[in-house]
């Protein structure tokens, strides 16, 4: 059973896990797609540090500490990246980011 200190960022990182997925697709599918090459590297990065996390904490163990940390900076860098778009799913991941990075920061 998950350690209870863990559940509410395990949430944050899932909901994370879930924005940047919405959010990889459809700046796949913008007009100028280059242009989101950036948030487009960062989703996939944050997704799989966020999955790695979740991981972490369900399974107990002894590094969650450091992923989390690196959660903190992938996340930071994702939510800012996205932050400079104006598509909504770029603005709902940039919040997800940043929610998770306050929940992760609360354990280390």
């Amino acid at each position: 059973m998950m350690n209870q200190t863990y559940e509410e960022c395990v949430k944050a990182c899932q909901e994370c896990l879930e924005a940047c997925n919405v959010c990889f697709d459809n700046c796949l599918k913008e007009e100028d797609v280059k242009k989101m090459a950036e948030c487009i590297r960062l989703d996939r990065e944050c997704a799989d540090v966020c999955t790695l996390a979740i991981n972490a904490m369900q399974y107990g163990s002894p590094n969650v500490k450091s992923i989390l940390q690196l959660l903190v900076e992938v996340c930071g860098a994702c939510g800012n990246e996205c932050k400079k778009h104006d598509h909504t799913h770029c603005q709902k991941c940039a919040d997800a980011c940043f929610k998770c990075v306050e929940e992760c920061k609360k354990l280390i």
